[in-house]
C-alpha cells in the first residue's frame, strides 16, 4: 500500500508518496509522469514518519539550506539503470549543473561500455520519481538549454535560481529543442 500527502511550496503543490517507512515519490502539481512509479493507488495518510521529514528537508530546501538526499530514507522504483543515473543525480552539488552527455559519458564507464546513449539518459532523468530531492533540475542540454524538466521550465528555473546557479549561459529552449 501507498499513501500520500501534499505539502505547499514556492514552486506549487507538492505531492509525496511513502510505501510507509520511505519516500517513493515526489511530483509537483501537473507534472509529466506524476505517480508513474507507483503500482496501484494511493491513500492520502498525513502521519506517516518520513511525510514529516521529508517536509522539514523541503522546508530547509526552500529557506535556503542545502540538506542532502541521503538524509531521507528513499526507495525510488525503477529499473538498475534508471537507479544508477539517480544516483549520479545525487552526486551534483547545490547550484551547479551537468548535462545528459556527461552523465551518459559516466554511465558508459560505470557500464564498462565504450558509449552510451544521451536519450537514454534523458529517459532517466525524465521518470525520476522523487524531484527536486533526487535533482534532476540540475541536468541541462549540451549546449545549455533548460530541457527536459517534468514539472517544468518555470520550476526548474526557480529551482535552480534558489540554489545560486550561474543561469548566465542557459536559456529557455524553443519548442522541439533536442537534449
Amino acid at each position: 500500500m501507498y499513501y500520500s500527502t501534499a505539502c505547499p511550496s514556492p514552486v506549487g503543490v507538492i505531492t509525496l508518496a511513502s510505501d510507509g517507512e520511505k519516500l517513493t515519490g515526489l511530483w509537483l502539481e501537473g507534472q509529466k509522469y506524476y505517480g508513474g512509479a507507483i503500482a496501484g493507488s494511493m491513500t492520502e495518510n498525513d502521519d506517516v514518519p518520513v511525510f514529516s521529514a521529508a517536509k522539514q528537508w523541503l522546508n530547509r530546501y526552500f529557506s535556503g539550506e542545502k540538506p542532502l538526499a541521503s538524509e531521507l530514507p528513499l526507495a525510488p522504483v525503477g529499473s538498475e539503470f534508471r537507479q544508477k543515473v539517480w544516483e549520479i543525480l545525487c552526486e551534483i552539488p547545490y547550484g551547479s549543473v551537468i548535462t545528459y552527455g556527461d552523465i551518459a559519458k559516466r554511465m558508459a564507464v560505470m557500464l564498462n561500455r565504450p558509449t552510451m546513449s544521451g536519450q537514454a539518459v534523458g529517459g532517466a532523468v525524465g521518470h525520476n520519481p522523487i524531484s527536486i530531492i533526487i535533482p534532476c533540475h540540475r541536468v541541462v542540454g549540451s549546449n545549455g538549454s533548460l530541457t527536459g524538466y517534468a514539472g517544468g521550465i518555470d520550476a526548474k528555473i526557480k529551482l535552480l535560481e534558489l540554489e545560486g546557479a550561474d543561469m548566465s549561459s542557459l536559456f529557455v529552449p524553443s519548442k522541439g529543442s533536442a537534449l
